[in-house]
């Protein structure tokens, strides 16, 4: 199998360093579909010189993605991609329009959908009474079919989805219906051991690493909307997170 020549734009004058750059287009076009698992690219001497760079430069692009785990040397056979996992930039975006926007096929199974009143940690987060009536939902997300995420999520009781309208789109665009626009959110992302059911959900061995995110959604009039508490499989995906300097 030959090796696949993706287009690279360079911007030379820029302050970001052409190995980043370089880095940045090799992934987005794993993430986006246009290398999939399998597919051979060229080794870092065919790619300095088709791209006007050093060999050293080349070398770290490709050595950062086989350190994120997208990219595998192979002795004999070159440098192929493995596993297209979940990359997800830190924004105010749902999981299921992020799968979509990727190209992955986003479907969910709702494993539990409650109404009832809320406690007092639940209503201090979205800004409620004590006993105010909630949905509390817990939902399985599957991109392509395997399993990446479980969703729990309250809302006020007034304008929660159905469940049928769960099962079939994202949270976000069920609000969206109903003329609720998130504007603001505030979240916390960590890491612990899974818990209960959630290895076997997540189709990982027993007591496996998982990310975790916190976040409380405010709309554009700064009312809480809903409070999600969201477990990841660590093994298929992780939070991009953009820094710079002041």
């Amino acid at each position: 199998m030959s090796a696949i020549e993706i287009d690279v734009e360079l911007d030379r004058l820029s302050p970001v360093p052409l190995y980043f750059q370089l880095e940045q287009a090799l992934e987005q076009a794993i993430v986006s579909g246009r290398l999939q698992p399998g597919d051979r690219i060229e080794n870092e001497v065919d790619l300095a010189k088709r791209l006007n760079m050093s060999r050293p430069t080349a070398r770290q692009a490709i050595q950062s993605l086989v350190d994120k785990g997208l990219l595998v040397r192979k002795r004999g056979v070159g440098t192929q991609v493995v596993r297209n996992e979940v990359h997800r930039a830190v924004e105010l975006t749902s999981l299921y329009e992020d799968l979509a926007d990727v190209g992955r096929m986003p479907t969910t199974e709702l494993l539990d959908y409650r109404l009832g009143p809320a406690e007092d940690e639940i209503a201090d987060e979205l800004g409620i009474e004590p006993g105010a009536s909630i949905v509390e939902m817990r939902r399985l997300r599957l991109a392509d079919d395997e399993p990446i995420a479980i969703l729990t999520n309250y809302l006020p009781a007034d304008f929660a989805p159905a469940p049928d309208e769960l099962r079939q789109k994202g949270l976000y665009q069920g609000l969206r219906s109903r003329g609720i626009t998130i504007q603001l959110a505030r979240q916390r992302i960590g890491a612990r051991l899974a818990e209960g059911d959630e290895s076997r959900l997540l189709n990982e061995d027993a007591g496996c690493a998982v990310l975790t995110m916190q976040r409380v959604a405010f709309d554009e009039m700064g009312k809480a909307v809903e409070l999600g508490r969201h477990v990841y499989r660590s093994s298929l995906y992780f939070f991009d997170v953009s820094v710079q300097s002041r």
